[in-house]
C-alpha cells in the first residue's frame, strides 16, 4: 500500500482531519495553522495497518465570551495512504468521525463528525472525506486550546480507526473573556444520536401449543452474536431477534422478525436484488432446522436511504412430542450477485412450543419451510444444527458499532435499532 504526500486517506475506507470554521453567537473569526502528525491506521480484518502523515486544519473563533457556544470545522489536508486495490467506494459511502481535545483553560473532547459525501471513489485512488464539525460550550475563561486527535473513517459499514503515533501540536486557539463561567469538563455533544432502544417484549417465551388452546405465540427478543463472512471481509455483530408462532392444525407458521431493523445503503440498490434467510435451529424434542425467508426488495433503494428489514416467514412441522425449542440459526443474505452467510456464534431460544410429531416433521434430519426442505441437524437444546460449515472457528471479527452490518459487494446492510415490536 503505496503512502503518497499529497493524497487523501487508507484502508477500505481512511478517515483524515481537517477545517472549515462555524462561528458561535458572538465569536471573533480566526484562521487555525496547519498541523501534521504521524498516524497509524488500522483498516478493516485483511487490510494491513497504515502508518503515514496526517495533516489537518482547525478552524475555530479567535476570541469568544463564557457561554457562548462556538463551532469548530476539522478539515483534511491529507491522508496517509490511498483506497487500497481491493473494492471501488461508491459515492457517498464515506463518513469520518473524530476527536478534538480542548485543554487550557477548559478541558473536553470535542465529538466531530463528518457527512456521508464523496464521489465514487476507485480501488487504488485518492480518498475524498467530507469536513468534519463540532461544537463547544465554553464555561472558563481563558485561553482554550484545540488539537486534532483520534480519528475514524467508516465507509461500506466499515471502520478504518486512526490514531496519533507523536505528541500532537494544537491547531486553534481560542481567548475566551467573561468572568462567571463554571470550570470544568462540558459535556460533549452526539453528532449523531444513537436510536434508542425500545423495552424488550414482556411475553413469555414459552407457549402451550394444545389442542383446541392458544394459536398465537410470542417469543421473546434475544441478542444474537453473529460471525459474518462477507465478499470483502468477515464480520463480528450482535442483533436483537425475535420469533413468533401462529398454529395451524399441527403445524406452526414461523416468523422472524430483526427487531427495531434499519438498513442504510451507501449505495443504489435495484429492486428485487436483495434476498435474506435464516434457518431456525429447533432443539428439547425436536431436532434439525427450519427455513424462513422474506421477500426481495420491490423498490430500488437510493444511496443513503434506510432499508426494513422485511420479516421472514416459513413453516414448522414438528416431527416429536414435547416441548420444542426455536433459536436463530444461520442467516443469509444474497443481493447484487453476493452471498453474505452470518453464523451465530452463540445462539439463545426465543420461543418454546408445545408440539405434537407430524409424519415427514423435522425430528431426525429433515425441516419443512413453506415447501422447502431444510437442513438437517444433530443439537440438542438451543444448539445449532449442522450446516455444513465446520470451520466457524475461523472467521474472523471486523469490528462494527451498532447492530449487525452485512457487506454485498457495492452495498451494505445494518441491522440496527428501528422497529416497533408487532
Amino acid at each position: 500500500m503505496s503512502i503518497r504526500r499529497r493524497g487523501t486517506a487508507a484502508g477500505a475506507a481512511l478517515a483524515l482531519s481537517g477545517a472549515g470554521v462555524l462561528l458561535g453567537l458572538g465569536a471573533t473569526p480566526a484562521q487555525a495553522a496547519e498541523v501534521a502528525y504521524a498516524t497509524h491506521c488500522v483498516p478493516p480484518a485483511g487490510i494491513s495497518p497504515v502508518d503515514g502523515t496526517t495533516k489537518v486544519e482547525i478552524d475555530a473563533p479567535a476570541t469568544a465570551k463564557v457561554g457562548d457556544t462556538v463551532d469548530v470545522v476539522w478539515k483534511f489536508v491529507q491522508a496517509a495512504s490511498k483506497n487500497p486495490d481491493i473494492i471501488d467506494l461508491p459515492a457517498n459511502s464515506v463518513q469520518p468521525s473524530g476527536v478534538l481535545k480542548a485543554a487550557g483553560a477548559q478541558i473536553a473532547d470535542i465529538a466531530m463528525q463528518g457527512t456521508r459525501t464523496n464521489p465514487a471513489i476507485p480501488k487504488g485512488g485518492d480518498m475524498v472525506l467530507s469536513d468534519m464539525k463540532g461544537n463547544l460550550k465554553l464555561t472558563t475563561a481563558g485561553e482554550v486550546t484545540l488539537t486534532p486527535d483520534a480519528y475514524t473513517v467508516n465507509a461500506m459499514s466499515t471502520d478504518t480507526k486512526c490514531t496519533p503515533k507523536e505528541t500532537v501540536q494544537k491547531a486553534a486557539t481560542i481567548q475566551v473573556t467573561g468572568g462567571g463561567g463554571t470550570s470544568g469538563t462540558t459535556p460533549t455533544p452526539t453528532p449523531s444520536a444513537t436510536p434508542t432502544r425500545s423495552a424488550t417484549p414482556t411475553a413469555s417465551a414459552t407457549a402451550t401449543g394444545g389442542s383446541g388452546g392458544q394459536s398465537d405465540f410470542t417469543g421473546k427478543e434475544v441478542q444474537i452474536p453473529y460471525a459474518c463472512k462477507t465478499p470483502i471481509g468477515d464480520k463480528n455483530a450482535t442483533s436483537p431477534v425475535q420469533i413468533n408462532a401462529k398454529k395451524s392444525g399441527g403445524d406452526f407458521g414461523l416468523t422472524v422478525q430483526f427487531k427495531k431493523s434499519v438498513m442504510n445503503s451507501p449505495a443504489d440498490i435495484p429492486a428485487n436484488s436483495v434476498k435474506p434467510s435464516m434457518e431456525v435451529v429447533l432443539g428439547g424434542a425436536d431436532k434439525g432446522t427450519v427455513h424462513v425467508e422474506g421477500p426481495t426488495n420491490a423498490q430500488p433503494i437510493k444511496s443513503g436511504d434506510p432499508i426494513t428489514i422485511p420479516d421472514l416467514t416459513g413453516t414448522y412441522k414438528p416431527g416429536a412430542s414435547g416441548s420444542s425449542t426455536l433459536s436463530p440459526g444461520v442467516l443469509t443474505v444474497k443481493a447484487l450477485g453476493t452471498t453474505t452467510t452470518c453464523t451465530p456464534t452463540k445462539t439463545e431460544v426465543s420461543l418454546t412450543l408445545d408440539t405434537s410429531g407430524q409424519p415427514g416433521g423435522a425430528s431426525g434430519g429433515t425441516s419443512t419451510s413453506g415447501g422447502s426442505t431444510g437442513t438437517s441437524g444433530t443439537s440438542g437444546s438451543g444448539g445449532l444444527a449442522d450446516t455444513g460449515a465446520s470451520d466457524h472457528g475461523a472467521l474472523k471479527a471486523l469490528g462494527l458499532v451498532a447492530g449487525t452490518a452485512i457487506l454485498l459487494g457495492g452495498a451494505v446492510f445494518t441491522f440496527m435499532p428501528g422497529r416497533k415490536t408487532r
